[in-house]
């Protein structure tokens, strides 16, 4: 043991010196009085984030909402597995991304469609890879693969990152695509995470010599899906969300603090700054969800620069609809037994609409309620995860490759931390 009583009782002094400083119920007060900025938040001229409709927040019970009927027929739930990014020795770095659908009632037609990508760099222009635009079908025609390679030089650092964006977000637009035609009239589609590649799209904005991802066939190929993706569901008025179960952005946060108003604002993350927005009285914390209305977040920071929450970055890209209905909206969801929040996000072409906004919302408040996350989401991860033991499996594969190993590695491998 490495921490003897000794020195736990003295992190117990500072810890309770630093709780008795951070006094949770004025947070709590001035989120409140903060929430009112959210009915339209600008930086300088440009709108950032405002309340599509009026600006609320709302309640529900578990349980009663848990024993009313499914408002949709169908639900549909997309996810993708990855090895993460193996790195060898010879400085090739490669991701497999494995997506599948999920439906409840559940199909093992549905089920049984995968689609896997494999993502390779080497800033080598001497290595082969040997790369195809056409896909490779396997099982009988319920699943294919392709391999894709980022062109030497375009990575001079977060190789290991890139890629495996390359991988997840080519390997899940791919398969929603391919498996657009089964939704009809009465389905409800969630993605796994955001609706569009954040990450991804963050490198095709920010100006780097050393990341230049935006010049990769790849990365404009990634966008154009999720474009196609979004104009499939506003042409069949697909009920479709995003459900980000960690959200990680600090939009509305960076913002109050470059306006430079005389305000304390705590929070490092948005998500912070919700969850005392929508924090209940103690009475009701154990059986009831908070949430929000809607916003729509036409704008958001990369870096010092506002630009668009669409996919629409570059001119090469086409679109159906408006620019203004690929614009993010959102909404969030706090769940006080567990003091976790979700953040539920679709594009602005559906929750324009008052019922299809309406559904949305209703849709997903029953869904946690009756499993904490929504049920098929859960059920997808389960089908498309790649195991420890896979991952093993497929590294084993490379018998003529070293790993890039460290000592960490190593060091961490054979214990639980």
């Amino acid at each position: 043991m490495s921490l003897e009583p000794i020195h736990i009782k003295a992190i117990q002094e500072i810890a309770s010196g630093i709780e008795m400083d951070v006094e949770q119920e004025d947070e709590d007060s001035d989120a409140t009085d903060l929430f009112d900025f959210l009915k339209e938040l600008k930086y300088g001229s440009r709108i950032v984030l405002k309340s599509i409709g009026r600006l609320y927040r709302g309640k529900v019970d578990m349980a009663r909402m848990s024993q009313s009927k499914d408002p949709v027929e169908r639900t549909l739930s997309s996810d993708s597995g990855s090895t993460n990014t193996f790195l060898f020795d010879s400085g090739l770095a490669l991701d497999f991304c494995h997506c599948a659908m999920a439906s409840s009632p559940s199909d093992l037609g549905i089920h049984s469609k995968r689609t896997i990508v494999a993502a390779t760099y080497s800033s080598s222009a001497n290595v082969t890879i040997n790369t195809s635009q056409d896909w490779k079908l396997f099982d009988r025609g319920n699943g294919r693969s392709r391999l894709v390679k980022i062109e030497a030089g375009l990575l001079e650092t977060r190789e290991k990152r890139l890629v495996h964006n390359i991988a997840l977000y080519l390997s899940e637009s791919e398969h929603i695509l391919w498996m657009k035609d089964i939704f009809t009239k009465g389905d409800f589609f969630i993605m796994d995470g955001p609706i569009y590649p954040k990450q991804l799209m963050y490198w095709m904005v920010v100006p780097s010599e050393e990341v230049r991802i935006r010049y990769d066939p790849s990365a404009l190929k990634i966008l154009q899906n999720y474009i196609d993706i979004m104009d499939h569901a506003m042409d069949n008025s697909l009920p479709l969300v995003g459900f980000v179960k960690n959200p990680e952005d600090m939009q509305i946060v960076q913002t109050l603090k470059r306006k430079e108003m005389e305000l304390d604002i705590p929070w490092l993350v948005d998500a912070q700054f919700f969850k005392n927005v929508l924090h209940p009285s103690a009475e009701d914390s154990r059986n009831c969800i908070t949430y929000t209305n809607w916003f729509m977040q036409p704008n958001q920071f990369y870096e010092n620069m506002l630009q668009t929450t669409s996919p629409l970055m570059d001119s090469s890209l086409s679109h159906k609809y408006d620019a203004e209905d690929y614009a993010l909206t959102f909404f969030v969801i706090y769940v006080p037994a567990m003091n976790v929040l979700f953040k539920v996000e679709s594009p602005y072409g559906l929750t324009k609409d008052d019922d299809q906004r309406h559904l949305l919302t209703r849709k997903v408040l029953y869904d946690i309620s009756v499993g904490g996350v929504p049920p098929t989401l859960s059920k997808v991860d389960s089908i498309a995860k790649i195991r420890k033991k896979e991952r093993k499996q497929i590294l084993g594969q490379f018998s003529k490759l070293r790993v890039d190993t460290k000592y960490n590695d190593i060091r961490w491998s054979d214990t639980d931390g």
